[in-house]
């Protein structure tokens, strides 16, 4: 089982100091904004999953977007490379 971490457990900087280590840091807690995606405008371009630098936009079998809130740190950068502007960013 992989051991996951808190952010106070992280080192200095909360860096993450080895390859795939990101996986064991839950990083849900940092996140002020979260992304909401409207399904109904969502046209499936998949520019959020991309373009999201935590790899927290997971795509379903259909071709739609799930975001895994688990480690989303609620960047906006998702919501703002949105064409149809399907994603808003909600405190």
């Amino acid at each position: 089982m992989v051991e996951l971490k808190k952010w106070y457990e992280l080192p200095i900087g909360c860096t993450n100091i080895e390859p795939g280590s990101s996986l064991r840091n839950l990083t849900a807690s940092w996140r002020t904004f979260t992304p909401v995606v409207d399904k109904s405008k969502c046209t499936k371009c998949c520019l959020c999953w991309v373009f999201c630098p935590e790899g927290a936009i997971e795509l379903e079998e259909d071709g739609s977007i799930k975001i895994n809130y688990l480690y989303c740190k609620g960047c906006g950068i998702c919501a703002n490379e949105c064409p149809p502007r399907a994603i808003t960013m909600k405190r």
